[in-house]
């Protein structure tokens, strides 16, 4: 994988809410460095250069480089804090990269031939995602933009399981890297088409509840008392 993502960023000593918050108002956003043998490194990141970025989905499961004060250093985006209201970055983490160590990353899954899967131009089905994404343990090198799901051949009924899908030479996926079968995963399905008939089927049982007030109402009179 190519470092195609870069980012100038900088070191910085302020810490707490009131640093942070002025960073916020300079158009930074306040991030930590860390990973390896190096101490954790405070940094800031441009808002407008970090915003432009992550408007790629490739950004988030590519290896990075920041130019920290003018030195490269490779890294991936681990952890993302957004404003609750803007959505706009607030904080943020990444994660330095040694190519002699793995990694756990986040990859995107892209479902391919959906509208040609037999579950839905044959057959009318629906097609489910469970899953949009899955976790990898590669080297820094091996690192894949996303995972393919081809649902070409799914029918109603049948689905594609973790165990299905195709990875490249030196990928492993993080729930099935122990041989653990139960975490073999739905990772999408082909559903059938709901059909008239159910609706219809509703309509006597609401008939039933309809009627169930008045006949409650009347076993519920108490009796007549005499004398």
């Amino acid at each position: 994988m190519t470092n195609a993502f870069s980012l100038d960023v900088t070191a910085r000593s302020d810490m707490g809410k009131g640093a942070s918050r002025r960073l916020r108002r300079q158009q930074q956003i306040p991030a930590i460095l860390y990973g390896g043998e190096q101490t954790p490194q405070s940094i800031n990141v441009p808002l407008k250069d970090l915003i432009k970025q992550l408007e790629n989905e490739a950004f988030y499961s590519h290896i990075l480089t920041l130019n920290l004060n003018g030195s490269p250093v490779k890294a991936v985006l681990k952890a993302l804090q957004r404003h609750p209201a803007k959505n706009t970055p607030t904080h943020a983490d990444f994660q330095r990269v040694d190519e002699t160590h793995k990694i756990h990353m986040h990859v995107p899954l892209h479902f391919i031939n959906e509208a040609t899967c037999v579950g839905v131009k044959a057959q009318g089905g629906l097609i489910s995602h469970q899953l949009t994404e899955v976790v990898v343990i590669c080297l820094p090198k091996d690192l894949p933009e996303y995972l393919e799901v081809d649902m070409a051949n799914i029918a109603i009924g049948q689905s594609v399981h973790l165990s299905n899908l195709t990875v490249p030479t030196g990928v492993e996926l993080a729930e099935l890297s122990h041989g653990a079968t139960s975490h073999d995963l739905t990772v999408a399905l082909v559903l059938a088409p709901r059909t008239g008939g159910d609706e219809e089927a509703e309509k006597p049982a609401a008939a039933i509840e309809e009627a169930k007030p008045t006949e409650n109402k009347t076993a519920a009179k108490p009796a007549d008392k005499k004398g």
